[in-house]
C-alpha cells in the first residue's frame, strides 16, 4: 500500500541531556508546521579503495551519518501574555534563550554558550523518523499581505527508520490562533533609525553556522559561531529622510524597529538596537515606484544583544 505524503505528524521537545530522547508525544509537543522537507540519511560514502586485478566499482561505507529536517511553522504568539508559543523550543534549539515574565512577556534573544538541543519525531503515514540532540538555525519572514513565519532547518543525529504506530497530535491551540496577515493595520510600525518606511518585506536570519562532530567518545551537533543577516525591501525616500549610502558608507550602526500584531497576547516586537547598514546594491522598479533593496548586519553592543523578540 503506497504510504500517503500528506499524514505527516511532527513532534519536538527539549532534552534534558544531549541526545537522549525525552519522548515527546502528541498531546503535549505537537508542532503545526507547513512546507515540510525530510533529508532522512545524510552523510559520506567512504570507498575501501582496494587495489583488485579487475576494474569495476567498489562498495562503499555509509559514514556520519545524520538527519536534516526543514519546515515552516507561523509565528503567531499564543494568545496568552507570558505564555510561550509552541514554536518557542523550536527557537531555543538554534541557540536562542527564553525569558518568561509572567503574565506579561516572552521574550527571545541569542546566546553564545549553553546551547540547548532538541529531539524531534517526524512521522511519514506511520513511518518514524527520528532526530536526536537536534540543534538548527531558523529566519523570521515578514511579507506584506501574506502570514509571518519562521523557516527552520534542524539537524539531528541520526536513527534507524522505523514502523511506527503514528502520534496523534494535538493541534487545536495552534490552528485556533488564525496568523493575522501582515498590513497596516497589523504592522504598526516598521522603522529604521527612527525612520517609519513603507515596507514590502522583511527578514531576519539567524545565521547559525550548525557542525557535525563526530569523533570517537562524543558525537554531537554544535552551533560553533554564528552571523545575523537582515534583508528588507522598503520604498525608497529622499536622502534627507534617509540616506542609506552615506550610512554604508559610515558604518553607522542603527536600530530598527518592527512590531506585528495589535491584541494583548498576540504582539510580536522585534528590536535591532545596532544595524550596520551594507553597500545597497541596485534599485528595484515595482509598479513604477522606487524601491530600495537593503542588507543589514544586527550587531552586538555588550554580547548577545542584536536582537531581541519579545511577546505580549
Amino acid at each position: 500500500m503506497p504510504q500517503r505524503w500528506k499524514s505527516k505528524v511532527l513532534l519536538a521537545k527539549l532534552e534534558t541531556a544531549y541526545g537522549t530522547d525525552p519522548t515527546p508525544t502528541g498531546a503535549l509537543n505537537a508542532i503545526l508546521a507547513t512546507q515540510v522537507r525530510l533529508m532522512p540519511m545524510e552523510g559520506q560514502d567512504q570507498s575501501r579503495d582496494l587495489e583488485l586485478p579487475w576494474l569495476g566499482a567498489q562498495g562503499t561505507i555509509p559514514t556520519e551519518l545524520h538527519r536534516k529536517l526543514s519546515f515552516r511553522v507561523e509565528a503567531t504568539p499564543s494568545g496568552e501574555a507570558g505564555t510561550p508559543p509552541a514554536w518557542g523550543v523550536l527557537l531555543r534549539a538554534c541557540a536562542v534563550a527564553e525569558t518568561i515574565t509572567a503574565d506579561t512577556s516572552v521574550a527571545y534573544n541569542p546566546v553564545s554558550a549553553g546551547h540547548e538541543s532538541i529531539t524531534l519525531y517526524q512521522w511519514v503515514d506511520g513511518t518514524l523518523y527520528r532526530l536526536s540532540g537536534a540543534r538548527g538555525t531558523a529566519t523570521l519572514r515578514v511579507t506584506a499581505q501574506g502570514i509571518v513565519y519562521f523557516e527552520f532547518e534542524f539537524t539531528g543525529l541520526w536513527h534507524d527508520v522505523t514502523d511506527t504506530a503514528q502520534a496523534v497530535p494535538d493541534l487545536a491551540a495552534q490552528i485556533a490562533l488564525t496568523p493575522t496577515i501582515a498590513t497596516t493595520a497589523n504592522t504598526p510600525t516598521f522603522t529604521i533609525n527612527a525612520v517609519s518606511l513603507v515596507m514590502r518585506s522583511f527578514s531576519l536570519n539567524l545565521g547559525n553556522q550548525v557542525e557535525r562532530r563526530f569523533l570517537i567518545g562524543s558525537e554531537a551537533i554544535i552551533i560553533p559561531d554564528k552571523s545575523e543577516a537582515i534583508e528588507t525591501t522598503v520604498e525608497a525616500v529622499p536622502m534627507a529622510t534617509l540616506n542609506p549610502f552615506a550610512l554604508a558608507v559610515a558604518q553607522t550602526r542603527v536600530p530598527i524597529s518592527l512590531v506585528h500584531g495589535v491584541t494583548a497576547g498576540s504582539i510580536a516586537t522585534l528590536a535591532i538596537p545596532a544595524a550596520q547598514m551594507q553597500r545597497p546594491q541596485g534599485l528595484e522598479n515595482q509598479q513604477n515606484i522606487v524601491e530600495w533593496p537593503l542588507r543589514m548586519v544586527p550587531l552586538p553592543e555588550t554580547g548577545n544583544d542584536q536582537w531581541v523578540l519579545t511577546l505580549t
